[in-house]
C-alpha cells in the first residue's frame, strides 16, 4: 500500500525556518501533531521533539529517527511548531497547549491548508497571541507569532478545555472533539450494529474501534462473544473506548490496543466487525486503507470466522473481499452504505 502523498502543509510549515525568517533555536523545538516527511530531514533541526497521537504517523516519525515526546517531559521550548487539526475546538485547545509549552519570548509557528480553514486557524492564533507574520505558499498559509507578543491568558484558559471529554448520546458514551463522529452515533456504524446477527460468538475484534460504539453494540447484541480486542490508531479515541467499555470489561476480557491495523493483527479471531476508514491524515479519499483492513481481517480470522463490514456503497472493496473470503454476502444497502458479511472457509488453508 503506497503512502506517498505530498504533504504541502508540512513543507510550507518549515519554509520560514529554511528561509531564515524564523531562527531555529539552539535549545530545540517542540512539534505538536507532527508528521514525518522530507522537510524534516532537509537540513539539521537539532533538538527537535515531536508529539503525535495517530499511530501510523507516530510509527513513521519513530522509524525516521525523530525524537518523540515522553509523557514525563514537561519542558518549555523557545519554538513550538504545530499543524492544527481540522476540528476547530480541538485546534483551539491545541493552540492553548502550545502556548503552555512555550518559553517567555518564544515563537509559535503553525500552518494549515487553505481548503482546511487556514484563515480561521490564523485568526484564532492571533486572538491568543497578537499580530502574526504570514506567508502563503503551496495553497497553504504559514503564520507565526512575534517574540515577546503578549499572550491572552484568559482566552488560553478558556480554550484549554474546549476538547474536553463529555457525554454524548444521552449520556451513553463519552467522547471529545476531534475523534471520528465525536458528537453523534455514526450513521454507518449504527446501520452495521442493527444488522449484526445474534449468533456471533467466540473471540472478537473491532478494527478501528473509535470511541467504542460498535464494540458496545456487538457485546450487547451477541451473548456468545467471549472476548473482545479493540484496535484503534487514534490515541485520544482509544482512551475513550477503554472508558466506554469499562462496565463490560468486568464480565469478559476486553483489551484496547493503540495499533495501526494496516500492519496486521497479533491475534486470531472468530468474529471481526469493522467500519474501516478511507481517509488518511493527508490527502484525498484512500480506499486502499479499507482494502488493507479487509486483507488483515481475512488473515486474522479462524476457519469459519466471520467479518461484518460497513462501507460507502461506491468504495471498491469487492475484489479484496472475494480474494480473502470464501463467501461474501451483501446483507443490505441503505442510505448510501452497504453491509457485508464475509466468511472464511472451515477447511484448513481457507482461501
Amino acid at each position: 500500500m503506497s503512502n506517498a502523498v505530498q504533504d504541502s502543509a508540512l513543507e510550507t510549515l518549515l519554509l520560514p525556518v529554511f528561509e531564515g525568517r524564523v531562527a531555529w533555536p539552539s535549545d530545540g523545538a517542540l512539534f505538536l501533531n507532527a508528521r514525518d516527511g522530507w522537510p524534516l530531514h532537509r537540513q539539521p533541526l537539532p533538538g527537535l521533539v515531536a508529539e503525535q497521537g495517530f499511530k501510523p504517523a507516530f510509527d513513521a516519525l519513530q522509524r525516521s529517527g525523530i525524537n518523540l515526546l515522553d509523557e514525563a517531559d514537561d519542558r518549555r521550548f523557545p519554538l513550538v511548531l504545530l499543524l492544527p487539526p481540522r476540528q476547530r475546538s480541538e485546534a483551539r485547545a491545541l493552540y492553548a497547549r502550545a502556548l503552555s509549552r512555550l518559553t517567555d519570548g518564544g515563537v509559535v509557528l503553525a500552518c494549515q491548508a487553505n481548503d482546511e480553514g487556514a484563515k480561521s486557524a490564523e485568526a484564532d492564533l492571533a486572538k491568543l497571541i497578537g499580530p502574526l507574520t504570514v506567508m502563503s505558499k503551496n495553497k497553504c498559509r504559514v503564520f507565526w507569532s512575534q517574540p515577546g507578543n503578549a499572550v491572552n491568558a484568559a482566552l488560553v484558559d478558556e480554550w484549554r478545555d474546549l476538547d474536553a471529554v463529555r457525554p454524548i448520546a444521552d449520556g451513553r458514551f463519552l467522547s471529545r472533539p476531534g475523534v471520528f463522529a465525536w458528537d453523534r452515533i455514526d450513521v454507518a456504524s449504527k446501520l452495521l450494529a442493527e444488522s449484526l446477527p445474534g449468533d456471533l460468538r467466540g473471540r472478537a475484534a473491532d478494527l478501528g474501534a473509535g470511541y467504542g460504539y460498535l464494540s458496545a453494540e456487538l457485546l450487547s447484541r451477541c451473548a456468545g462473544i467471549t472476548s473482545l480486542d479493540c484496535f484503534e490508531a487514534d490515541a485520544r479515541a482509544l482512551a475513550l473506548c477503554r472508558r466506554n467499555l469499562d462496565a463490560e470489561s468486568k464480565r469478559l476480557p476486553i483489551a484496547c490496543h493503540w495499533h495501526d491495523v494496516t500492519s496486521g493483527l497479533p491475534g486470531r479471531y472468530d468474529v471481526i466487525v469493522c467500519n474501516p476508514p478511507f481517509h488518511a491524515q493527508v490527502g484525498a479519499e484512500r480506499p486502499d486503507i479499507g482494502r488493507r483492513f479487509i486483507e488483515v481481517a481475512a488473515d486474522a480470522l479462524n476457519p469459519g470466522g466471520r467479518l461484518w463490514l460497513v462501507a460507502n456503497r461506491h468504495l471498491p472493496y469487492e475484489l479484496a473481499l472475494n480474494t480473502g473470503f470464501d463467501a461474501v454476502n451483501t446483507i443490505t444497502q441503505q442510505s448510501g452504505f452497504k453491509i457485508i458479511e464475509a466468511v472464511r472457509s472451515r477447511k484448513a488453508g481457507g482461501r
